[in-house]
């Protein structure tokens, strides 16, 4: 089959937030709270997720992304040592651990902003940062100006044109491989960062560890100008334009939505995307929570099983998988991340159905690789009914679901008709009558059928 990274699924760390350590980096010590991250990994084993994605890790000065020292465990979270045995027991488990990497921007702490601030023109590092003009001023009084990520001036752009930059990076990138053996990384503003340095960076770590995965934060735009280049890209970037269509297209009750992105992206008859793994999501650190933005809860239900059914790479955020809700407050992201005691919280699981569920499209994905590797197929579609299937030569998966606050019954076409369905829950069989399967979905529900032998054999 493929690589680890095209059948993985993912679980979403953001470590400052979920252990509750200080918003502001101000201690002097290191404070050892990967300690409270290690059961996280067996509740990962036992979600059926493969990979974490976890960070920011570097030592920055709040939310991780203005980081101070790109070779150090942020001391909020412990020291190096804390995060190399982490990653040794997620690999134990056959977890693999993607860290984010923040290349477009550093803090104000960082090494070489600190010595133009002390050395003004006659700093080495001048040339390291976008716009640096010793003529103007910023709002932190430094005498000079530059070019600040989105105007947040706390986060000062790097010079990705200067090669000396870009040397520090991919060197820095090898030293986590080499010193934690991280399996991955995720980058940051992707969209922001110049091809050729992502370019480099393929071909270097491709080098340093074979099976390498690099995944870019993307928002808009065409998705392939970062991984359409097959082995001097990326491997992914996040799948944005899902993500939308699946919240949306339940609160609108419009399937439509959902199964026009699809089609546009993944249709084997012209989808711009087909062939690619795109990083599918529902919420992340970023955005609302997915139970904060769905106006029913119990679509969680079919929002899930889309997300891991659908073509793409799903990833859980943590604490979605019971329901957590979160908002963001205008600037303010810290509701989206909140800490949380993963024992207490499973002793007194707010929604156990739906860590259930979720368990299950993890066990239906690692049996089934046609749910992972299968062409796409759209099968029915109504505003409010939809199913599709994931399709080989050989195997099938069917997948219906249901936006709708009451049941339904709907006939859809069987993908393989002299093939057995199996309802992947119940395990009760499914006839092919007239080349049709008769699928009773529930309100807010999912059915998903799997072909077993031919009938009768």
């Amino acid at each position: 089959m493929g690589k680890w990274y095209e059948e993985a699924v993912f679980y979403h760390m953001y470590p400052i937030g979920m252990t509750g350590a200080p918003r502001e980096n101000t201690q002097e010590g290191v404070v050892h709270r990967f300690e409270q991250l290690h059961p996280w990994l067996e509740h990962v084993h036992h979600l059926g997720c493969t990979a974490i994605y976890i960070g920011p890790l570097f030592e920055s000065t709040s939310h991780g992304y203005d980081t101070r020292d790109y070779k150090l465990v942020d001391r909020r979270l412990g020291d190096n040592e804390d995060f190399r045995a982490f990653v040794g027991d997620a690999h134990r488990r056959g977890i693999k651990v993607v860290v984010d990497g923040v290349f477009n921007h550093t803090g104000r702490e960082f090494f070489a902003f600190q010595d133009i601030q002390k050395n003004r023109e006659n700093s080495p590092y001048c040339s390291w940062y976008k716009g640096i003009w010793f003529g103007g001023n910023n709002p932190y009084n430094d005498g000079f100006s530059y070019e600040a990520w989105r105007n947040c001036f706390e986060l000062v752009n790097l010079n990705l044109q200067e090669e000396a930059v870009r040397e520090y990076l991919l060197e820095v990138i090898r030293f986590w491989i080499t010193e934690f053996d991280i399996d991955g990384i995720r980058l940051d503003c992707a969209d922001c960062l110049d091809f050729y340095f992502m370019e480099e960076m393929r071909r270097r770590t491709s080098e340093w560890k074979e099976d390498f995965w690099l995944m870019g934060e993307v928002i808009h735009g065409d998705y392939s100008r970062y991984i359409g280049g097959g082995e001097n890209m990326l491997h992914s970037v996040t799948n944005y334009e899902l993500h939308k269509g699946l919240y949306s297209g339940h609160n609108d009750h419009n399937y439509f939505e959902i199964a026009h992105t699809i089609r546009r992206e993944f249709d084997a008859n012209g989808g711009i995307y087909r062939g690619l793994k795109l990083y599918s999501f529902v919420d992340n650190h970023d955005v609302d929570r997915i139970a904060s933005k769905l106006q029913v809860f119990s679509h969680c239900f079919p929002v899930y099983t889309l997300l891991y059914m659908l073509p793409g790479i799903p990833s859980v955020y943590y604490g979605s998988e019971w329901g957590i809700s979160g908002r963001k407050e205008g600037p303010n992201d810290d509701y989206l991340r909140p800490a949380v005691d993963l024992q207490e919280v499973l002793d007194d699981n707010p929604h156990p159905e739906l860590m259930e569920w979720i368990v299950k499209l993890g066990e239906i994905r690692g049996t089934h690789p046609v749910s992972v590797y299968g062409e796409y197929r759209e099968l029915f579609l109504t505003n409010r009914q939809f199913a599709f299937a994931r399709t080989t030569e050989e195997e099938a998966v069917v997948v219906a679901v249901n936006n709708d606050e009451v049941p339904a019954e709907i006939q859809v076409p069987a993908p393989l008709p002299e093939k057995a369905y199996i309802n992947a829950v119940s395990g009760e069989i499914c006839p092919v009558e007239n080349g049709r399967l008769a699928v009773r979905l529930e309100e807010s529900g999912a059915v998903i059928l799997y072909t077993s032998a031919r009938e009768g054999e």
